[in-house]
């Protein structure tokens, strides 16, 4: 009997997410996977997967999760993980025995968070992947309670954590421009630029709308429909841009002002309703840079991990406030 993983519980937008359906958007079909793909890898090279292995990928609710057929390892970032309520520390995988309960809460701080367990969750793959595309029901669409999820056992080897940093922390977000940026005017371009955009609450994994004054296009929003990727900038009518994301269509028929480079892409996607942005423009030859630094670091993220060590655990159940003296106090005892 090979190991499972049960949806006890959970709230809305638990997928299951890998690296994503590449080669076939030229037939219609989204790529999807993982909105933060540096956190998703992270969390599977903390079990031992492959980057793109098949992982939960947990949103505005969290889940609770028990496992049957045998031990597994488990791995969160980006979310906050128990076994048997004790709490795990970010970004360190443990062993989960056979019949645990797991609770995962929700993302945080951003908005989408991962829990991977060793062997991935090895889910009928449909199209090349197992990632969920929500607006096609791709991948079976968002878990409910009572789902089973198969995947692999607990590997053999040292427990991992990660004690780094992730890439691409702060600052605006880095944009090129556009194949329609001639539909605006250059005084609209630096208003684009210039403006601190918000998050508008009608966002989601399909795209990210930015809320703050309307661009003004040169003559109509409308354009002979091409081929869209995530990160394009789109303009419609109303003139409030929207980026697409990882489960955007393959072609739109509004004027593309720019493009948010590929390796701040993950920082978007983590971005809240009511959230400020601020965007800077950079050359390709800064953008191609950038994301080849992008996916050097997750090529590298093997080394970057360490054996876990069991002593900040052991402190961080421990009772260490009891007894505790004022240090300003000439006799401690007195």
């Amino acid at each position: 009997m090979s190991p499972t993983l049960h949806i006890e519980a959970c709230g809305p937008g638990l997928t299951v997410q890998d690296a994503g359906r590449f080669g076939l958007r030229r037939y219609g079909v989204a790529w999807a996977g993982a909105a933060d793909r540096a956190r998703h890898a992270l969390a599977n090279a903390l079990v031992g997967n492959p980057a793109g292995a098949a992982a939960l990928e947990v949103t505005v609710a969290g889940a609770r999760l028990s496992s049957s057929g045998g031990p597994v390892r488990l791995a969160a970032v980006g979310a906050d993980l128990s076994v048997g309520g004790s709490a795990v520390p970010p970004a360190t995988a443990v062993d989960v025995p056979d019949g645990a309960e797991v609770t995962l809460s929700a993302a945080r701080p951003g908005a989408y968070g991962y829990l991977a367990v060793s062997g991935g969750l090895l889910t009928a793959p449909e199209m090349g992947s197992r990632s969920a595309h929500l607006r096609s029901g791709l991948g079976g669409g968002s878990l409910e309670a009572g789902a089973r999820l198969p995947c692999g056992p607990a590997p053999a080897g040292s427990l991992l954590r990660f004690a780094g940093r992730l890439p691409g922390a702060g600052g605006a977000l880095r944009v090129v421009r556009g194949p329609q940026d001639s539909h605006f005017s250059e005084g609209e371009w630096t208003r684009f630029l210039e403006v601190e955009w918000r998050v508008h609450p009608r966002s989601d994994r399909m795209g990210i709308r930015l809320d703050g004054p309307a661009l003004r296009h040169r003559a109509s929003a409308d354009i002979v429909s091409d081929a869209v990727l995530p990160g394009v900038v789109q303009v419609p009518g109303d003139g409030r841009p929207l980026v697409l994301m990882r489960d955007c269509q393959t072609t739109g028929g509004y004027p593309k002002i720019a493009c948010v480079i590929a390796a701040d892409l993950d920082r978007l996607a983590q971005s809240r309703a009511g959230d400020a942005l601020r965007l800077v423009e950079v050359s390709p030859e800064t953008a191609l840079a950038a994301t080849r630094d992008y996916v050097a670091w997750l090529r590298a993220l093997p080394a970057r991990l360490v054996a876990a060590d069991a002593t900040p655990d052991r402190l961080h159940h421990a009772n260490l406030i009891d007894g505790v003296h004022d240090a300003r106090r000439a006799d401690p005892d007195g």
